[in-house]
């Protein structure tokens, strides 16, 4: 069984970093982040994020994030997920979506068609989203901004349109928590709310026929009489079935 991959995203401000990483504590997971988690990841950020560089065009700047997403996955996340690990990443994919895609107005499908090859279709079993008033997010971003952060408010505000679309689109995988408050009350509501969020799967169809079949686990799986105990039946068309084993609880 692999470890369980969670994702935390919000617009700039929104103090997703500082839950991610607690988060990460909370669980005994891996903490990560993105642009970066790697060398080549770190050195990628450095370059995107610098304001007094030279500013990469819009789709290179997408691709870059990309490369940095590749090599971390390649790097980090996959082998913590193999070894059983839990791992906690500050932004992923959908930060592409919201930045590139909403945000630098590249399209939605593009950023994620370059970001599943980079991924090799690796989704999180969770993301966490945290929202927040923009005008606390502007107080505790300060002066001191990166290239991102100093995009503006009409390219702010298509980011944090982006996460609202996405979380509304897949309310099985995204969970919203309200980030008002104080760093410890933001973490209380988004520890009740992992711990009582079920794990989703995407499972392809039976030798490759059909659509994809998502299933979804409630935190505390109750096995009935009739079914072998750490088993699950999932019935596919009328001949034919998949039977899950677990081996290890959620």
């Amino acid at each position: 069984m692999t470890g369980r991959f969670i994702a935390v995203e919000g617009a700039d401000g929104s103090g997703k970093s500082t839950q991610a990483r607690l988060l990460a504590e909370r669980l005994g997971a891996v903490f990560t982040r993105e642009p970066g988690g790697t060398p080549l990841g770190e050195r990628i950020r450095a370059l995107v994020l610098d304001p007094s560089g030279d500013p990469p065009v819009d789709r290179a700047e997408a691709l870059l994030m990309a490369a940095a997403r590749a090599q971390h996955v390649a790097e980090v996340v996959v082998p913590a997920l193999a070894a059983g690990r839990d791992v906690v990443s500050d932004r992923y994919v959908a930060s592409s979506v919201a930045y590139q895609g909403y945000g630098r107005g590249l399209g939605a499908d593009a950023v994620l068609a370059v970001n599943r090859f980079a991924t090799d279709g690796l989704q999180p079993d969770l993301v966490v989203l945290i929202t927040i008033d923009a005008r606390v997010a502007v107080r505790r971003l300060g002066e001191d901004l990166d290239r991102i952060e100093q995009a503006g408010d009409a390219f702010q505000a298509a980011v944090v349109a982006a996460y609202s679309e996405m979380a509304a689109e897949d309310p099985a995988r995204w969970l919203v928590v309200d980030g008002n408050g104080t760093i410890e009350e933001v973490a209380a509501r988004v520890a009740a709310a992992v711990e009582g969020r079920a794990r989703v799967f995407d499972i392809d169809a039976v030798q490759g026929r059909g659509e994809p079949v998502r299933v979804t686990f409630a935190a505390h799986l109750a096995v009935s009489d009739d079914v072998q105990t750490g088993q699950l039946l999932l019935t596919y068309g009328e001949k034919g079935g998949i039977v899950l084993g677990f081996l290890k609880p959620f």
